[in-house]
């Protein structure tokens, strides 16, 4: 088969970028190293959040938002300040999403069949002034059927054009090297593996058997970022965040390991914002792993208290679900790379999610049934194994038991009782009025201003102490790998640009590769909701723009 475009990597971006290819009549070659096991690549395991402004569920919440807003709070959370080189494609890609996510996007999305959950989320609360960091409403649209959900649609829609003949899907091809003549990229090199059989996420092997080389009139790389390579995360670590971790836990695959953004700069292409990165302060040692080192997020409500590794409660505006970045800093230069939550039973039962679309059967499976399970006492099964066999959960009837079986936990001692005592009891008689001057309950009390907060995501306030509440429960929060802010350089139509900002002949990326969009659509922080959804934009316009350049 003669190939019009070839497509490295089966992810979200992938499958948009070669549905949209298809779409045109043009004759795609899609490529991955893994099996066909994990076709879909991280938005297969995601939460299936979307960043939506004005949407027809937000208003039936009584959210009032903007494209005006949303831009406004964008920019105070990217802090874009490379305008002259670096963040001069981000901040183009930016504006052109947030004007997506305020028309088109959730009306393409329905008419290929995706529902969104009623209840809107609030990610990222900021904590700041109005034109600081964070979302100044809620914008987190579940898409009903979580991380599955949104790739069925296009995936779908790949296996159709496969039958057709207009899609070449080949699992277990690695490309090592993209083929360049006189400037031009028109091919791929690679190793082919031996077929695996193992289950989606799960190590697969790097055994070779074979090797490949296509052509084609152009080469899109949607590879994925950094977020499973340790080594390379502690390589490009930002000083602004302190140390590195020595130690992290791994919110995404092994194979998520960057590979395609050397051999792409090899090519050309320049990588830039190398020391952005999204990595989650809330994660905890999964139980049942798939991948090697494999966490999972708490999406926490905002009641939980958060303490540093010795004890010491963070400052304003370090509240669970403000500013995870700012959070970030804050741990990291502590001089550990953990810390800790407590909270009560009722808490954790309304405000505990955990993200992923295994960690959400409700959710995933569609099911209104146990959806609705999740306004009975008790926390949600998925959260209550954890606290049964996870291996970072300290639950005790009293504080001194607590702090024992924490300390137990860390194998050091140093925490210590009466100072957290001290500062609990501090907190809990700020309860005893409907005003306080401690910031965390007035953001916690204003949160339940918002209806779907005070339903389903903020347990009503009480004093952390109070036996009725209890039993206490800690948890130790683990850094958690996740994300690659910075990327290849790209306008928006997708081209990757030489470091003298012209675009590479026959090269294009889409998706995390691409920083989401010109090497860093989202700056230094991300509004959440903006991963997948960076994703599905960046697929689009690659995807559009190369079937209109081959006309």
């Amino acid at each position: 088969m003669r190939y019009d475009v070839i497509v490295v990597g089966a992810g979200l971006a992938g499958l948009v970028t070669t549905t949209e290819l298809a779409s045109a009549g043009k004759k795609v070659l899609l490529l991955d190293q893994e099996p066909e096991a994990s076709l879909g690549g991280q938005a297969w395991w995601s939460f299936g959040g979307l960043f939506l402004v004005d949407s027809p569920e937000q208003r039936r919440m009584g959210i009032k938002d903007s494209r005006e807003l949303a831009w406004q709070d964008w920019l105070g959370a990217a802090g874009f300040d490379r305008l002259e080189d670096e963040d001069y494609w981000g901040m183009k890609w930016a504006e052109a999403y947030v004007d997506f996510a305020a028309g088109e996007k959730r009306q393409w999305l329905y008419d290929m069949g995706v529902r969104f959950f009623p209840v809107v989320g609030w990610a990222e609360r900021g904590g700041y002034l109005a034109e600081g960091h964070g979302n100044s409403v809620p914008r987190f649209h579940i898409v009903w059927g979580t991380g599955p959900g949104l790739v069925k649609p296009f995936e779908e829609r790949v296996r159709k054009a496969m039958k057709a003949g207009l899609v070449d899907y080949r699992p277990r091809h690695r490309v090592n090297e993209l083929i360049t003549v006189n400037g031009i990229v028109n091919g791929v090199r690679g190793d082919t593996l031996v077929p695996s059989s193992v289950a989606r996420g799960e190590a697969s092997s790097r055994e070779v058997v074979g090797n490949f080389e296509f052509q084609s009139q152009a080469v899109v790389v949607t590879s994925g970022g950094i977020g499973g390579n340790h080594e390379l995360i502690r390589k490009n670590w930002p000083s602004r965040l302190g140390n590195a971790p020595k130690s992290m836990i791994s919110g995404v695959p092994e194979h998520v390991d960057g590979r395609m953004l050397a051999i792409t700069e090899n090519a050309g292409g320049r990588i830039v914002n190398r020391d952005r990165m999204w990595h989650y302060t809330e994660g905890i040692k999964n139980w049942n792993s798939v991948w090697p080192m494999h966490g999972i997020r708490i999406l926490p409500g905002p009641s939980s208290i958060w303490l540093d590794a010795t004890g010491r409660r963070f400052p304003a505006p370090n509240f669970p679900g403000f500013d995870t970045l700012g959070t970030l800093e804050a741990i990291m230069k502590t001089g550990y790379d953990y810390s800790w939550f407590i909270l009560t039973q009722k808490i954790i039962e309304k405000e505990f999610a955990l993200s992923g679309s295994e960690q959400n059967p409700d959710l995933t499976e569609k099911s209104i049934k146990k959806v609705l399970s999740r306004v009975l006492p008790g926390p949600t099964p998925p959260v209550k194994a954890f606290m049964d066999k996870g291996e970072d959960f300290v639950v005790s009837n009293t504080l001194p038991e607590l702090v024992s079986g924490m300390n137990k936990l860390t194998g050091t001692n140093l925490l210590k009782y009466e100072e957290i005592e001290r500062q609990i009891l501090a907190r809990d008689r700020e309860m005893d009025n409907t005003f306080t001057k401690d910031l965390q309950i007035t953001a916690l009390r204003g949160a339940r201003n918002y209806l779907g907060d005070k339903l389903i995501r903020v347990a009503s306030p009480h004093k952390i102490l109070d036996p009725k509440m209890g039993p206490l429960i800690a948890v130790r929060l683990n850094i958690l790998s996740r994300k690659t802010l910075g990327g290849l350089q790209t306008d928006l139509s997708g081209r990757v640009l030489t470091a003298s900002g012209i675009p590479v002949p026959g090269l294009y990326a889409a998706g995390e590769v691409s920083g989401f969009g010109g090497g860093g659509i989202h700056g230094y922080r991300s509004l959440e909701g903006t991963f997948v959804g960076g994703c599905l934009f960046t697929g689009r316009q690659a995807g559009r723009a190369l079937a209109k350049e081959l006309k």
